[in-house]
This record gives structure tokens, C-alpha cells and sequence, in this order.
């Protein structure tokens, strides 16, 4: 292995990403897998760009730092994992950061490094009880959604003594946000759009003019007013909308897992039904950005030969990034009632890495009398990360700068495109509730 006097040049080239050779025998290769650890955590120790990124590199650092030779070598192999276990794949070290990622002849791809260890992991040992549940979003959201039952769980989040006993029988740290669970979700609120039908204003260059929103796990049991508010702006804008008729969760939390085959099984029925409304001439958004990337990367990536999973991706856009194409063709409505004054805007890791731009600012700021302050920085949340009671600490931590820039800001809103994330930044804001990109929008709008 080099060392830090051996560094080369980084890449000047595009980041390209390999496909995830997750069957392979080589892939679960424990053995394979902490020799490429330690390559890799050798040159992200000379390298030392991404200390300021989620805490998988200070956890790293630190070690190699309080080592006895200050060098890899003599850093415990049990800190490996627990440089594992403090990733969250949000991908922000591979897109903005590392300067050795492919073409680069060194070839890191530290997200993935990372995926396959879980995968190993999760293979050998399986995943805690808590764990498990609280990736299982659709059995929590389907569960936790029965009327009777939903009343008690938001009954026991909203009081101390069920948050403490939450914690202790779960896990779950009792100052997490949690969510609250819908009976009425976004799927039966918007029943009436399951049907294959409505008027669209007719496609552009680059867009159909049809779109099946896929609702997500938190937008269809969680926050269905996302969802609506989402439905309705595209309405407005002549853009037919329809809900898919068979829905599971995009697989994400698995995937953070490493529960790979449970990502598979997600894939086979949201594909298979994406893809006939794709073959019907209709594109696909989903209002949460990880969701979003699960189509138009890690699935692709992870059956890169599925010609369905690629039609899927190619099919798939961010709601604002749909909506700011068909403005480029003079397809997006532009008269709006109301002013939204300064609003404050976290960008989630997971639009970011998409390489898209920042649609979400430059479609509110065609609002008059409207000024977007952008916050590029990670909230620390991850859908699972800040409620675990041994990381929620950390995740905060991690939040710190965002809310710190929200406070300072003296805007009249503050939104992100990720409802997590948002609920994570506000509960430490002095005076700001989360607020969502697509409600602000149609307020906008008047509709």
C-alpha cells in the first residue's frame, strides 16, 4: 500500500459508477473484502478530503491518529466496522469529494465498499430486531395505518413515557422525530387518480406530459398532504397524473441494511408494474429524493442487464426537475397569487449526488418577490441513522451547521425536498417548523 507521499493526481475526469457484482461469490469474500478495506482506508487516510462528511471518516481518522503508529496498520480491525456502521450511503464522499473514484486507475468507491460490507454482514449475521423493523417502512406503515392502532402509536410517540419506553424496548432514542402514522393514506386519499386517465397539456422534448407518482413509504403513510400537494401543483400545470396500482417501498432502507435479496423483491413488483406504465407513455416521479435515486441509480446499478430496471431509470425524474424542463418549453404556469417572501432551503444528499442542479430554488424563485437561501449540507439523518438511540447523538451533531445556518437566516419558511431531513433541522431551529418544497408551491399558486 502507498503512502501519503505517494498520492497521485486525482481524476479530472467524470466519476463513472461500476455495476454492484452483488451476486458473486467474490462479493461476500470476507476475506477479499478487508483486504480492499484496508486499501481503501489507507489512501482515504493519506487523503483526508472527506473529515468534514458524515462520521465514518473522523471515526477513521481518529483511529489511525490515536494508533500506535499512527499508519493503518496498527488500527484494531473492529474500528473497520464501526467505520461501516457509521455510513449512511448518502454518497456525497463519492460525488463531491474523492478525487480516486472511477476512470481513476485507483478505483474507490467508498458508498459501495461500504454496501458490500453490510451485504456481508447482514448475510452472515442477519440484522437486530430493530434494525429490522424499522427498514421494514410499508409492515410498519401498514400496521401502524390501522385506524385504532394508529391513534396509539402517535399517542405513545407524542408522550415522554412512551418515548423512554420506546427507547428501552427498541432502541429508538427518545429525542428522535418520529412520524406520525395516517389511516387515511395518500393512496386512498388519491384513489381516483389509480385510474389511467386525465388530460395532460402534452409532452415536451424531454417530458411526456403524464406522470404515475409513485408515493413512497413516508409520503403515502407519513405525510400524505405531500403527496396531494405534489398531485395537485402537476394538475394545475396540465400535467395528467395517476397513482401506481401495485406499490412497495423503493428498497432504500434495505439497501442500507444490506439485505440485498430484500431489495430484490422490492424491485421485482415495483418494476414490473413501472415499467407497463412507461410502455404506456407515461414518466415516473416520487416525491422523496432517495426514492428518487433508487430508480435512477442503485437499482440500475445493481441489475445493470434488467432492460425494465433501465426503462425504469430512464423514465424516472425529480418532480422539480420535471417541472423546470417543461418551463424550458413554455409548458409551466407562471402566474402566482402570492409572494413567498425568504425562504431557507436544505438540499438533501441524496438530490444532490443526482447531478441535476438545484430545480427545487429555481422553480420557487419564479415566484415574485421571493428569495431562496441554499443550505448544501447533510442534516445527518438517513431515515434510520438519527433515531437509533447509539447514533441519534451524532446525527444531531452532524445537523449542527444546517441549523445553526436556519437560525441565522431570518427567513419566512424553511423547507427540503426530504421530509426526514426537514423534521430533523427543525426540531433544533428556534423558530421554524419543517415545511415542504411542493406545499409552499401550490400556496404559491393559490390552489
Amino acid at each position: 500500500m502507498g503512502t501519503p507521499t505517494d498520492r497521485r493526481e486525482g481524476s479530472l475526469e467524470a466519476p463513472t459508477r461500476h455495476p454492484i457484482d452483488w451476486r458473486s461469490d467474490e462479493f461476500y469474500d470476507e476475506s477479499a473484502l478487508m483486504t480492499e478495506l484496508e486499501r481503501v482506508f489507507d489512501i482515504c487516510h493519506g487523503c483526508r478530503r472527506c473529515f468534514n462528511l458524515c462520521h465514518s471518516f473522523p471515526t477513521l481518522f481518529d483511529a489511525v491518529d490515536e494508533s500506535e503508529s499512527m499508519e493503518l496498520d496498527t488500527v484494531p480491525k473492529s474500528v473497520y466496522w464501526e467505520v461501516v456502521d457509521h455510513c449512511y450511503l448518502c454518497d456525497m464522499c463519492y460525488m463531491t469529494k474523492c478525487p480516486y473514484v472511477p476512470p481513476h486507475e485507483w478505483n474507490i468507491d467508498f458508498p459501495h465498499l461500504m454496501l458490500r460490507a453490510k451485504a456481508i454482514r447482514f448475510k452472515k449475521h442477519g440484522a437486530s430486531k430493530r434494525d429490522r423493523l424499522l427498514t421494514s417502512t410499508d409492515k410498519v406503515g401498514q400496521f401502524a395505518g390501522i385506524p385504532v392502532i394508529s391513534q396509539v402509536v402517535n399517542a405513545v410517540n407524542r408522550s415522554k413515557s412512551g418515548r423512554a419506553l420506546v427507547e428501552n424496548v427498541l432502541g429508538v432514542h427518545r429525542d428522535a422525530p418520529l412520524p406520525q402514522y395516517h389511516s387515511n393514506t395518500a393512496r386512498k386519499r388519491l384513489r381516483k387518480l389509480q385510474a389511467d386517465s386525465g388530460e395532460s397539456a402534452g409532452p415536451t422534448a424531454e417530458t411526456r406530459g403524464k406522470v404515475v407518482l409513485f408515493t413512497t413509504c413516508y409520503g403515502n403513510h407519513n405525510l400524505p398532504s405531500m403527496v396531494e400537494d405534489l398531485a395537485a401543483i402537476y394538475q394545475h400545470n396540465g400535467i395528467a397524473v395517476s397513482l401506481p396500482k401495485n406499490e412497495v417501498c423503493c428498497g432504500m432502507p434495505k439497501l442500507d441494511l444490506g439485505d440485498l435479496e430484500a431489495v430484490k423483491i422490492a424491485k421485482d413488483i415495483n418494476i414490473a408494474e413501472l415499467a407497463g406504465w412507461v410502455d404506456k407513455g407515461w414518466d415516473i416521479v416520487a416525491p422523496v429524493p432517495s426514492c428518487t435515486l433508487m430508480f435512477k441509480q442503485e437499482l440500475p446499478l445493481m441489475f445493470p442487464d434488467d432492460s425494465d430496471v433501465i426503462k425504469v431509470r430512464d423514465a424516472t425524474f425529480d418532480p422539480f426537475e420535471y417541472l423546470m424542463l417543461r418551463h424550458k418549453e413554455g409548458k409551466l404556469k407562471t402566474e402566482f397569487r402570492k409572494s413567498l417572501g425568504k425562504v431557507v432551503y436544505q438540499v438533501p444528499c441524496h438530490l444532490r449526488v443526482q447531478n441535476i442542479g438545484l430545480k427545487t430554488r429555481d422553480l420557487l424563485q419564479l415566484v415574485p418577490d421571493t428569495e431562496v437561501e441554499v443550505i448544501e449540507r447533510c442534516s445527518g439523518h438517513d431515515g434510520t441513522y438519527a433515531v437509533k438511540k447509539e447514533t441519534h447523538a451524532i446525527s444531531k451533531k452532524i445537523a449542527r451547521p444546517v441549523i445553526s445556518k436556519v437560525n441565522k437566516s431570518a427567513a419566512n419558511h424553511f423547507i427540503s425536498d426530504c421530509p426526514m431531513a426537514a423534521e430533523q433541522i427543525a426540531q433544533g431551529a428556534d423558530d421554524h417548523s419543517a415545511g415542504n418544497p411542493f406545499a409552499l408551491l401550490r400556496d404559491a399558486y393559490g390552489i
